[in-house]
């Protein structure tokens, strides 16, 4: 009886250490978390209330419009000076259908949106008995990122004079987080990833929804590579690592070659636990955040296939690089139609897709809708130019929104594999222009001018990169490969003039004319 006992008092003893420790690693944390005051900073108590309740000073605050930055004899100024890039452009704006938006019905809906956001946010705090001097949100028509949605049209996601883009870059740079989410496709996918699959429905990379101060959201992509690591030559193309600064600089890029296709995009030293995990209410989020062996804070995947700590993002303790990528309009005000790329690749260890063995696979695509469309096909040869130049081998869709119907530009989304081996030109990128023997005379004309010693690529690259926080978001051997691409490029368009004629090559008009029957690439 008396060692019966003394293992009934072991076993109790173990069962309390046990959930001592629970109390103390797990939930305590948690419970602290939730009930800890926010930070106010020093000197008038409602300062953070009125910074809080209204961020129009900084909303304001307009900085030097990004595009026509640099002092006397900048490059990247003198570029936005030139005739080309103030030219009207065509077709003219008309009326409303020429608008993404309809002003009032966007407003309708976003007015809704605050409003259900501030219901649910007092109900959040109601369930955990939290009190809280912020004063439920309000929207202001004025803030950058509803400026940007409105001023979406038919020419492009921007338009070249607008201030809206540095206010918006300005603003996602330095408001303060309200809270942070998982995407909706890796929502979806919690605790339901095929691992079986190659190529994950997501991607294998961690990215976050963050919302802040002004209801904007942007998605916010964590670093994974240094600067200096280039992709390793045996990886294939599905896996690459998803490089935060190739989505900064893709912004750059497009803004540059006047194609202003890609949200705009901004880097940010996030505190990871203040502006992710302190506003989070997903409890799977929460729960992913850990402190390595370094006393860094960590988080990664909440995925069958990524839910290790090898996967992890750390900050440095609590800050990390990451890129904010503006939020388009939702897609039940502006619907969007994605579009496998005629060109897609084999997402598979082996076999080829028809394109990469048919040299005369173009005279294919011209026949099928929507790329019978002229316009539709050179937007997709103005897409390949530009995923070549930034080395993205993983465009394998593209959207477009469908009130601009099959004409309308190409939305140039997730650049974030781009830039991975400056030493490695994949001239396969090119096929479509190879292929087809097409380009817009626009585009020909802006790669010419940049191709100039006055207006270089890498230097109006370097200077307009040396604007985000991040500096330098990329090392001179990428900035030097975008002038050699750039030169491969001039050159595939040369042999096509030679081979079809510049009246069958270079379109005029944004449409252009029927395309010349495919040669060999």
């Amino acid at each position: 009886m008396p060692g019966l006992r003394r293992d009934r008092l072991r076993t109790l003893l173990l069962l309390g250490v046990l959930l001592a420790a629970d109390l103390y690693f797990h939930l305590g944390p948690r419970v602290r978390r939730r009930l800890r005051p926010r930070e106010r900073p020093p000197g008038c108590p409602c300062a953070h209330r009125a910074a809080t309740s209204a961020p129009r000073p900084a909303a304001r605050h307009v900085p030097p419009a990004e595009p026509d930055g640099g002092g006397p004899g900048s490059k990247l100024r003198a570029l936005f000076a030139h005739p080309l890039y103030n030219e009207p452009e065509k077709p003219p704006l008309l009326g409303p259908e020429d608008s993404l938006l309809a002003g009032p019905e966007a407003l309708r809906y976003y007015r809704r949106k605050v409003a259900r956001w501030n219901r649910r946010h007092r109900i959040y705090k109601e369930q955990l008995n939290l009190t809280s001097l912020d004063p439920p949100l309000q929207l202001h028509l004025e803030t950058s990122w509803i400026q940007f949605h409105l001023g979406i049209s038919r020419h492009g996601l921007y338009s070249r004079s607008s201030p809206v883009v540095s206010k918006l870059l300005h603003d996602m740079r330095h408001l303060p987080t309200i809270s942070a989410d998982y995407s909706q496709d890796e929502k979806a996918l919690l605790g339901a990833c095929d691992c079986t699959q190659i190529v994950k429905p997501s991607g294998v990379h961690l990215k976050l929804v963050l919302r802040f101060s002004d209801f904007g959201k942007a998605m916010f992509k964590p670093m994974r590579q240094l600067r200096d690591e280039e992709t390793p030559e045996d990886f294939f193309y599905f896996i690459d690592f998803q490089r935060h600064n190739a989505e900064i600089a893709a912004f750059h890029l497009d803004r540059i070659l006047d194609f202003r296709r890609v949200p705009p995009t901004v880097g940010r030293l996030v505190n990871v636990t203040k502006e992710i995990l302190e506003v989070t209410k997903n409890e799977i989020l929460q729960s992913v955040f850990f402190i390595s062996p370094a006393s860094n804070v960590c988080f990664f995947a909440k995925c069958p296939y990524l839910c290790k700590t090898e996967y992890a993002v750390c900050g440095n303790p609590h800050l990390l690089e990451g890129s904010l990528s503006a939020f388009l309009p939702s897609l039940n005000l502006a619907p969007r139609l994605s579009v496998p790329s005629p060109w897609i690749r084999s997402y598979s260890l082996a076999g080829k897709e028809e394109w990469e063995v048919n040299p005369l696979y173009c005279d294919t695509v011209k026949q099928v809708y929507p790329h019978s469309s002229s316009g539709r096909l050179l937007n997709i040869i103005d897409m390949a130019i530009f995923d070549f130049l930034t080395g993205n081998m993983d465009r394998h869709h593209y959207e477009t929104f469908t009130k601009f119907g099959d004409d309308g530009f190409l939305i140039h989304l997730d650049n974030a594999r781009g830039f991975g081996r400056h030493s490695h030109d994949e001239v396969s990128i090119l096929s479509p222009l190879s292929q087809c023997c097409r380009i817009k005379r626009k585009t020909l004309s802006h790669l010419q001018l940049l191709a100039q010693a006055d207006y270089r690529l890498s230097d109006v690259m370097r200077e307009s990169l040396l604007e985000d926080q991040l500096t330098p978001v990329l090392t001179e051997p990428h900035l030097l490969a975008l002038d050699r691409r750039l030169q491969t490029v001039l050159r595939t368009v040369r042999g096509c003039i030679e081979a079809h004629g510049e009246h069958s090559v270079v379109a005029n008009g944004p449409t252009g004319q029927s395309a010349p029957d495919s040669g060999p690439s």
